[in-house]
C-alpha cells in the first residue's frame, strides 16, 4: 500500500521550491520591465495625433480665421521714468546737456516727453516722444480634416508697453510687430472620435517610470483649457517654426493694419 502521509510534505517541499523559483522570476522580470521602460520613449499610438507636431505640420491644411484684438494701446500720452528720456537723445545734444546731479536724482521719476525736455533745458522738438504699443489677441487655427481647432492667444510685447520711435502710428505697429509672440492660454477643440489627440511635455515624469506623460484630449463638443504646462510645450513649438508657418503672421498684421 502507498504511504499517502508523506506525499503531502514531498509535495509540499517541491512547491516552495517553485514558488520560490517563481517569485525570483517575477522579480527578475520586473526588474528588467522597469529598465526597459526608463531607456525607452513612451510608447504612443501610432494612430494618435501630437498637438505640437500637427501644429506646425504644413502638410496639414489648417485654416485660421477669428482673429480679433482683445487689447489695443498705441499712444504717444504715457509717461516713462527720466532716463528713458535722456537716453534717446542725440550724443550731441547729451555732450551739450550732461547729467547734473540734480538730473541724475530724477532718473527713475516718470514723466512725458515734454516734461523731460523742460528739466534738461532744451526745445521740446530736440526730445522725441515714442510710441506706447500693447496689442493683445487672439486667433483660431482649424483643420476640417482634423476636426481640430485650436485657440492661441499672441502679443507684441511681454512688457507693459513697447517704446518705438517712429514718425507715425502705423510705422510703430508695423515696426514693433516684428517680434510678435504666442503667449498664454490654449484653447481646444477636439471633435474626433476616431484618433486620439496628445499632447506630450518632456518635463511631466511619471515617477514609477520615469518616462513623459503624455495628456490625452478627448473629444468635446465644447473648447477645452490645455494645461499650461502643455500650452508651453506648444507655444516653444509654434515659436520656433514660426518663420515657416507666415500664415499666422499675415492673418495678425491684416487685423491690426
Amino acid at each position: 500500500m502507498m504511504d499517502l502521509t508523506a506525499l503531502p510534505t514531498q509535495l509540499s517541499n517541491n512547491t516552495d521550491t517553485h514558488t520560490q523559483s517563481a517569485n525570483e522570476a517575477t522579480i527578475n522580470n520586473e526588474t528588467d520591465t522597469q529598465m526597459l521602460e526608463a531607456n525607452n520613449p513612451p510608447v504612443i499610438d501610432p494612430n494618435a495625433i501630437i498637438l505640437a507636431q500637427a501644429l506646425t505640420d504644413k502638410a496639414i491644411s489648417w485654416r485660421i480665421h477669428n482673429c480679433k484684438i482683445s487689447q489695443n494701446i498705441v499712444t504717444q500720452d504715457l509717461s516713462l521714468p527720466f532716463l528713458y528720456h535722456y537716453d534717446s537723445l542725440d550724443d550731441a545734444i547729451k555732450q551739450t546737456n550732461p547729467l547734473t546731479p540734480k538730473l541724475l536724482a530724477k532718473f527713475n521719476t516718470l514723466m512725458t516727453a515734454q516734461e523731460a525736455a523742460t528739466m534738461i533745458g532744451i526745445d521740446n522738438a530736440l526730445l522725441k516722444s515714442p510710441w506706447h504699443v500693447k496689442v493683445i489677441g487672439s486667433l483660431v487655427v482649424f483643420s476640417e480634416a482634423l476636426q481640430l481647432a485650436v485657440r492661441l492667444h499672441w502679443t507684441n510685447t511681454g512688457k507693459e508697453t513697447q517704446q518705438i520711435y517712429t514718425q507715425s502710428k502705423e510705422d510703430a505697429i508695423l515696426t514693433d510687430f516684428k517680434d510678435w509672440q504666442f503667449f498664454g492660454r490654449i484653447d481646444i477643440l477636439y471633435k474626433n472620435n476616431n484618433q486620439p489627440l496628445i499632447s506630450v511635455d518632456e518635463q511631466s515624469i511619471d515617477i514609477e517610470t520615469n518616462k513623459p506623460l503624455p495628456l490625452t484630449i478627448e473629444s468635446n463638443t465644447e473648447y477645452q483649457y490645455l494645461p499650461a504646462t502643455h500650452a508651453l510645450v506648444v507655444i516653444a513649438k509654434l515659436e520656433a517654426d514660426k518663420a515657416e508657418l507666415p500664415g499666422f503672421e499675415s492673418a495678425i498684421l491684416e487685423r491690426i493694419a
